[in-house]
């Protein structure tokens, strides 16, 4: 029987989401027919993890569905049990599973506790995510997920609304499907686009490649952190393509494991959009994908609207600039690469992935100190929080350089073990999980 992991990581309180996504692992299951893992990665405080427990716990049973609820602890004996099979340094623990908030670090766990549970695909789902209704009933990407994901190309060009795919790719499986999310933009960054429209597309403009035309450059700006639009959904919709990274949310992914078995993600601390890495990586390599419409309602908590909520995610935000103009030499070597990023057995080429990081670990930060510069310059301009957000830049300078480099370096370093870390956590590491909830299974 085929099994998936659907994950949902989180570190604050999100008891109706635990619901919302069992509900989605129960529609998968029904549907399809496979043994859908749903994996909860608990990195709360004390009060939300008890009622997190405590809302898995009153969860009926589905069949098709095994649930599995880990906390920081478990999840660190686990990852110990994978490291020390894989001979890994001990630093990768610490890239595993960090002081900081890892938007790659959560990923990558649910990646490695997906090979132990011998899962083909992840599905992943944020804390804050909701979903849109049709005639009263959740409208559940997994829906699209299960249909494409480790299919050829050719086989699913007739079930897709339209195919916008090169006919040499029909025979390479589908390894991504996504699609974004749909309502309130950013709030991290547009209130910069209702203070001052020039001062975002100067900041927001650092997220696009030195180079791009001047047209495409203000596309790119206006597109970005816009995610699906407003219009609600009332059909599908569907491409067969290579997916533009910039069209999906990683609240609402599905990667293929001839991905992430191989590659796993940057894992920066406190750097929001590194964790789309492996979305440039299946695009770059020519593997088909499937984009939809089928969009996570946005939904934001107050403590993103709160002055430490409000300065924590701009350094995430400032970090992520900075991190982007050495991503984006990545970015190009893997264009250059192309077909080269794959084996002949299909899987992607993690070698290729660790060189290109580990040259951009080594380079210039002239680069990142033209970009504080800019950040400094604009977010003064903007004055009231944005100024004293540009205080702390300032205060930090120097540390934020060296980070930049610093977290390349440590993505060559997870790259070059990860190969060795998912096969052994994928043979040793299942036995360290606790004892799920579960209900027969689904004959398909």
């Amino acid at each position: 029987m085929r099994r998936v992991c659907l994950t949902l990581p989180t570190n604050r309180a999100c008891t109706p989401t635990i619901a919302a996504v069992a509900e989605e692992a129960a529609h998968g299951a029904r549907e399809s027919g496979a043994e859908v893992h749903l994996l909860i990665l608990d990195s709360s405080a004390p009060a939300d993890l008890a009622a997190h427990r405590a809302a898995v716990a009153a969860l009926p049973p589905a069949p098709g569905v095994v649930v599995h609820h880990l906390d920081e602890a478990e999840q660190r004996v686990f990852l110990r049990a994978a490291t020390a099979a894989s001979g890994a340094p001990d630093r990768l623990m610490e890239l595993l599973l960090p002081d900081g908030v890892s938007y790659g670090a959560c990923t990558n766990r649910a990646f490695l506790v997906a090979e132990a549970l011998g899962c083909s695909s992840v599905h992943r789902r944020d804390s804050d995510s909701r979903y849109q209704l049709l005639d009263g009933k959740p409208v559940f990407p997994i829906h699209h997920e299960l249909a494409a994901l480790g299919r050829p190309a050719s086989e699913v060009a007739g079930a897709v609304t339209r195919a916008r795919l090169d006919p040499a790719l029909a025979d390479r499986p589908v390894a991504l499907v996504g699609a974004s999310f749909i309502g309130e933009p950013s709030v991290d960054v547009d209130g910069i686009r209702a203070l001052d429209p020039e001062a975002y597309q100067e900041i927001v403009g650092l997220s696009v490649p030195a180079g791009t035309p001047e047209i495409w450059r203000r596309h790119l700006v206006d597109e970005a952190f816009r995610g699906g639009g407003t219009e609600p959904f009332t059909a599908d919709h569907t491409t067969l393509t290579l997916v533009p990274p910039n069209r999906v949310d990683m609240c609402n992914v599905a990667l293929g494991r001839e991905v992430y078995a191989h590659v796993p993600l940057p894992p920066a601390t406190d750097t929001i959009g590194t964790d789309y890495f492996l979305l440039h990586l299946v695009r770059h390599a020519r593997l088909p994908g499937v984009l939809h419409n089928r969009h996570i309602v946005n939904y934001y908590t107050g403590e993103r609207r709160s002055d430490e909520g409000f300065l924590a995610y701009q350094l995430r935000f400032a970090k992520y600039l900075l991190a982007t103009g050495r991503l984006d030499e990545v970015y190009a070597g893997l264009a250059a690469a192309g077909d080269e990023l794959l084996d002949p057995a299909g899987p992607v080429r993690p070698g290729t992935v660790a060189a290109l990081a580990r040259a951009s670990a080594g380079a210039d930060p002239a680069d990142g100190a033209a970009r504080l510069d800019v950040l400094d310059r604009r977010y003064r301009s903007l004055g009231g929080r944005y100024a004293a957000a540009a205080d702390v830049f300032a205060g930090r300078r120097d540390r934020l350089l060296a980070e930049a480099g610093a977290d390349m370096a440590d993505f060559a370093l997870l790259t070059d073990a990860w190969g060795s870390l998912t096969a052994h956590a994928k043979g040793t590491a299942v036995n360290h999980l606790p004892r799920p909830r579960t209900a027969p299974a689904v004959t398909p």
